[in-house]
């Protein structure tokens, strides 16, 4: 009975110690993924578009408003 046991444990050890090594070997792995892929983003920058110095007009939504209210109340009549 007690080889059992004893063999159980052996078995829970050893899928515990394989996850575990799996884990670290995965954050090592991801690790060096972020500087290579932070090595990349020097060598080929993302192009980003300049804003226009040009201020664009704020636009309010006041004329759909007033035509969403007009349907609404259309509709209830």
């Amino acid at each position: 009975m007690d080889s059992v046991i004893y063999e159980g444990i052996q078995i829970m050890v050893l899928g515990m110690g394989t996850v575990f090594i799996f884990l670290v070997i995965m954050i090592v792995v991801m690790g060096l993924v972020a500087k290579v892929v932070a090595v990349i983003n020097k060598l080929f920058p993302e192009k980003t578009e300049e804003m226009s110095s040009k201020a664009q007009p704020q636009s309010t939504n006041n004329e759909m408003l007033a035509i969403a209210i007009a349907v609404a109340s259309s509709k209830q009549k």
